[in-house]
């Protein structure tokens, strides 16, 4: 029979952390836990298979297939527990989580207390002498079970429990949920059956095994909820993959003044610094911590006095009324710290732990590996290198490149918070600036969005439900919450700036309004935000870029001595070169020329040119645009310092410099002093039907000569003025849309011409090289004949792909987006490289060229250049670099770097 359910506990586990694909994250780390000696619940983990099984067969047909294994692991559960599930004199309850490969924290079900019922509750309450906390656990179960399980929602779409609650709280003048007393919670929970009832049209279930069964098809129906997978869409993760389920006793930490529970971090999340740090509640479970609903306490005693400083409670105060673990139960918080370092030690990573503790009992709930900022990511991998515990490739392999991202983002000017205003405090939850309107509800975040507006989110707490608004805001405040609420760790995992916990904010949803102190603002009104302090600000600040240092360089350095692919930049102008040698990039891949005449003086001789009846016009008007090419050329060559610098003749089709209304062509007739007849006229003759494969790139060179010799002359003057400074300079001249070798053979002829008449008249020569861009189908599959006048090949990838695929990138989010919701794509073809049919192409074109011409320098230069997966695929061909924008620079060169280890170590596995 096929094991479909493992256990782990009492230190001893079935499976172990190498199993992630099978047990998920959890139930992998879980049993390595167990294994370590971890003191943790015991439980057993359904696999991930059989969530694969539950998608294409239904909850009945899985249900045989489990039982038996299922009804083992509970008599294991109530073997090391020494309790009798469905008993009502000593009941087993408990626990039924997620758990995936990849942590998706707060997007897929869970619902804890299974197994209480009427008669369990009676027995809980005698068994433990805690009448208070046994009916508070049944009506947590009701309310859970309902929501999750039953899907009880009431007539306007809510949760109709929390109406309840919130009335019977009212009811009795009570403010939190604890302060309601035995007799008010019996009360609650009839309540809330009723309601279930209701709502669900059938009772609340009594059968602790109809509960059990309920729960784990609920959390395997979570995983194709629309906000998990919204999630994985945003964070790249399989929709294939399923979700474990982990069913384990429950603990509490909600039993009186010696229990209580808590969720923290080996390491700081947010800096990086080698410090222990999170927060507990005393006499509460878990979700209690994360909900912002009473303030939580840090568990050690210097977080515990900074969070004093930030809140402006007297040390007395705090010490009374706000006791760090640390103070408050010291044995346990010396377990804590030893069960800290036996982790780091063990995983070799900053871990995310949650623990209970029950009646002064210490109990680890789950270990994972922290989400972290994108400085917080550099600083600890570099921190752990030399302690020691990490190797060198092991510290660059565990970098997520697109968390880069988050240090490239601009931070305030410095000066500009000398004046500002601080209207609030609140905890520095996710570092950065941000700045922008104040808006309260997730959809009208995209209003403002789609008039580009940049937004902050404000919200009294955020939940998974605001997940897409997060995604699209500039930052996000809270009025409540800690440094492990929801806001704090998906702002984290999203690398947006956040302040958790303002609790001077009074936010009133209904008039949409902020209010701090006597002060009112409105939706759309200007704040800022720095995440690294906890300060918000009144009014719009100046940001500016951030200095990359320190933790950066080193690891950067590190990346590069360990990739084998260069890294390029695309870049159009000296501005753009400079900013993409600041990310270290080691040349331009791709100068796209076109993008020179859209500008003054410019545009109106490039119209000159196209508007011209013969040659002599279209060489007079080139003349023009001569020396304003060359300036630009002279300063993309200054910015790189002697790097090599790849230079795309013109591109696009004529058509795109004459504009088609009749409005604009006035203007343009006005400037150029023709009749606006003849305007007309030339964009009539211009227009072409699919323009996207008509007269440009080299069919625009070979029909007329002139713009190519004008551009070849531009940019080998340039060079040799350059030159001429002392400076090294390595001009490559790129043929665009070439589709067969004799059109590149054409271009060739004539670059070479013009270079040799150059030459003569200046009296002085230079190095450069004469290459092509693939890009169309035909030049893949005839490289080796292209290849015998190519220096180099450089892959544009994004017409490829659209060549390839058939798909418009102007007009592809029309179907693209369905498609990936019913997996006919899993990544649109134009972010990630589609290696079967694309790839293709392009190891073919590898082949073939390199059989041709040995000495054949090989490169991309579409988008897919500044993606890691594409970027992995680049150096498996065998690519000498990849190109991308300046500010994915950095991104790609750790990419390269990961492609290459990654490479390495498979081929050492295959030998």
């Amino acid at each position: 029979m096929e094991k479909y359910v493992y256990k782990f506990g009492n230190g001893t586990a079935d499976g172990h952390s190498g199993m992630k694909d099978l047990l998920g994250g959890k139930g992998a780390n879980l049993a390595e836990m167990a294994r370590i000696g971890i003191p943790l619940p015991p439980g057993f983990t359904i696999t991930t298979d059989v969530c694969k099984l539950f998608q294409q067969k239904g909850r009945d047909a899985i249900h045989d297939m489990i039982f038996d294994q299922a009804l083992d692991g509970l008599h294991f559960i109530q073997d090391v527990m020494g309790t009798d599930f469905g008993s009502s004199e000593n009941p087993c309850l408990l626990s039924v989580r997620s758990g995936a490969k990849q942590s998706m924290p707060g997007m897929m079900d869970t619902v804890l207390d299974i197994g209480m019922n009427d008669e369990a509750v009676e027995g809980l309450a005698k068994l433990t002498g805690k009448d208070h906390f046994a009916w508070d656990a049944y009506r947590r179960l009701i309310q859970m079970y309902g929501d999750v399980v039953m899907k009880v929602v009431d007539e306007h779409g809510e949760n109709p429990y929390e109406t309840v609650l919130e009335e019977q709280k009212r009811k009795y003048g009570k403010r939190y949920d604890k302060d309601l007393t035995v007799d008010q919670l019996k009360e609650l929970v009839q309540l809330y059956k009723e309601t279930t009832e209701k709502y669900a049209g059938k009772p609340f279930p009594q059968n602790p095994k109809d509960q059990i069964w309920g729960a784990i098809m609920a959390v395997f129906e979570s995983w194709n909820t629309p906000r998990a997978i919204h999630y994985r869409e945003i964070h790249g993760i399989s929709n294939e993959g399923g979700t474990a389920v982990n069913v384990q006793a429950m603990v509490y930490g909600n039993m009186g003044d010696e229990s209580a529970s808590g969720v923290a971090f080996t390491r700081n999340a947010a800096t990086g610094e080698n410090v222990f740090n999170g927060e507990y509640l005393i006499d509460a479970q878990g979700e209690d911590v994360v909900a912002g609903i009473r303030t939580p306490l840090q568990i050690t005693l210097k977080a515990s006095r900074n969070w004093a400083k930030f809140a402006h409670v007297s040390e007395k105060e705090r010490a009374e009324d706000y006791p760090s673990l640390e103070e408050y139960m010291p044995e346990i918080f010396h377990q804590l710290m030893d069960i800290r370092q036996l982790l780091e030690e063990h995983f070799r990573d900053m871990q995310d732990v949650e623990f209970t503790i029950q009646e002064g009992r210490l109990w680890m709930l789950q270990t994972r590996t922290g989400k972290r900022t994108g400085s917080a990511m550099l600083k600890i991998a570099r921190d752990m290198r030399e302690e020691g515990l990490i190797t060198d490739e092991e510290a660059l392999l565990r970098l997520d490149p697109e968390k880069l991202n988050e240090l490239l983002h601009p931070v305030f000017e410095a000066g500009a918070l000398d004046k500002a205003t601080v209207i609030a405090n609140g905890l520095p939850a996710s570092p950065g600036a941000a700045t922008g309107k104040i808006v309260f509800f997730q959809e009208d975040v995209f209003t403002y969005v789609e008039r580009k507006e940049p937004v902050i989110l404000v919200r009294i707490e955020t939940s998974a439900d605001d997940l897409k608004g997060m995604y699209a805001a500039n930052g996000i405040l809270t009025a409540r919450g800690g440094m492990t609420s929801h806001a704090a760790v998906v702002a984290r995992g999203l690398g947006k700036c956040c302040i958790s916990g303002a609790g001077a904010l009074t936010i009133d949803y209904r008039n949409k309004t902020m209010t701090v102190g006597d002060k009112v603002y409105k939706e759309g009104d200007y704040i800022s935000l720095n995440g690294s302090t906890g300060n918000v600000y009144e009014g719009k600040i100046d940001t500016v870029e951030p200095e990359l240092t320190g933790d950066f360089e080193e690891l950067m350095s590190l990346a590069d001595s360990h990739a084998r692919m260069k890294v390029r930049a695309n870049a159009d102008t000296p501005d753009a070169a400079s900013v993409a040698r600041h990310f270290g990039a080691t040349g331009i891949g791709l100068c796209r020329t076109e993008h020179m005449f859209f500008e003054g003086d410019r545009i109106v001789a490039m119209r000159e040119m196209i508007l011209a009846n013969n040659e002599a016009g279209r060489e007079k008007a080139l003349k023009k645009l001569l020396p304003m090419q060359r300036f630009d050329f002279e300063g993309i060559f200054r910015s790189m310092k002697g790097y090599p610098v790849t230079i795309r003749l013109l591109d696009p089709p004529l058509h795109e410099f004459i504009p088609f209304e009749l409005e604009e062509q006035t203007e343009v007739a006005k400037s150029l002093n023709v009749p606006v007849e003849e305007i007309t006229r030339k964009a009539e003759q211009l227009r072409e039907v699919n323009p996207m494969l008509g007269h440009r790139g080299c069919r625009l060179g070979n029909t007329f000569p002139e713009i190519t010799r004008m551009q070849t002359r531009a940019i080998l003057e340039a060079a040799l003025n350059i030159s001429a400074e002392g400076l090294e300079v390595t001009p490559e001249i790129m043929v665009p849309l070439v589709g067969d070798y004799k059109e590149l053979k054409m271009q060739r002829e004539i670059i070479l011409n013009e270079a040799k008449v150059v030459f003569e008249e200046k009296h002085a020569s230079i190095k450069f090289s004469i290459g092509t861009m693939i890009e169309v189908p035909r030049a893949a599959i005839t490289a080796d004949k292209i290849a015998r006048y190519a220096d180099f090949f450089s892959f544009g990838t994004n017409d490829l792909t659209q060549m390839t695929f058939g798909f418009s990138r102007d007009d592809m989010g029309t179907f693209v987006p369905e498609y990936l919701k019913k997996g006919l794509l899993k990544e649109s073809p134009f972010n990630v490289l589609d290696n079967e049919g694309v790839g293709y192409l392009v190891k073919t074109a590898v082949d073939l060229g390199l059989k041709t011409n040995k000495e054949l320098h090989l490169g991309i230069c579409g988008e897919h250049g500044g993606d890691p997966s594409s970027i992995e695929f680049c150096d498996r061909t065998g690519l000498d670099y990849v190109s991308c924008s300046p500010f994915r620079v950095p991104i790609a060169r750790l990419a390269a770097a990961q492609a290459n280890l990654k490479h390495s170590k498979k081929e050492l596995q295959d030998a």
